[in-house]
């Protein structure tokens, strides 16, 4: 799939059922020009993610949703890895927010089991937020971007934007947190420029390569 482009008017299915995903992705592809629908619009099954890391995840999505749909599909598997944990929960960041999610109950499990841990101090809070897009043809042929975003857990969280567990997720060489900044803050990327975000620096990635 190397050397593969998508064009102005091109359909691209984001294989994503979460609202917080597909708005940064609409938000990072609004100047683009393409059809953009999601996997949950269309009504399509969410795959079980069977995958043990990101890039395994990521590819079973996409290529679920590009061979239900005979579309290009783009997918994200994305998560925080805490170093004091031995990189939980990593995939399973989704899975410690429980069914309905709920970010707030994972925040507190992660702050709990850093304390177990005695890691108190700002330098054994360490994190990485990971992202991994995966871009896939119905041929099977896919291509992946990474994006890594390092930061410290804070607590208590501090900030109501953003997803997930971005209000306890300083990035390195901030002030504040994820749930503090603005959507321009956390993804704003250009040319040359890579952003802030993991999703941002995966997507500037997917932008050189495809767009």
């Amino acid at each position: 799939m190397s050397g593969f482009k998508l064009q102005r008017g091109d359909r691209l299915v984001l294989a994503t059922h979460n609202k917080g995903k597909l708005d940064e992705f609409r938000d990072m592809l609004a100047d683009f020009g393409l059809d953009i629908v999601s996997a949950g619009e269309l009504g399509l099954p969410e795959p079980e993610e069977t995958g043990t890391s990101f890039v395994e995840n990521a590819r079973l999505k996409a290529h679920a949703v590009a061979k239900a749909t005979g579309q290009i599909a783009l997918s994200d598997d994305s998560g925080i890895a805490v170093d004091a944990l031995d990189g939980a929960p990593g995939v399973y960041t989704a899975d410690w927010a429980g069914v309905p999610r709920n970010f707030q109950m994972a925040m507190q499990k992660v702050q709990d089991l850093l304390i177990e841990k005695g890691a108190t101090a700002p330098d054994q809070r360490k994190a990485q937020f990971n992202a991994v897009l995966c871009l896939a043809r119905p041929d099977g042929t896919d291509m992946i971007f990474e994006g890594i975003s390092p930061g410290t857990l804070v607590w208590p969280p501090v900030g109501e934007r953003g997803h997930g567990y971005d209000p306890m997720f300083m990035p390195d060489g901030h002030q504040k947190t994820f749930g503090q900044m603005s959507a321009e803050e956390k993804h704003a990327w250009a040319p040359g420029r890579e952003g802030l975000s993991h999703r941002a620096r995966a997507f500037s990635k997917f932008v050189r390569d495809v767009l």
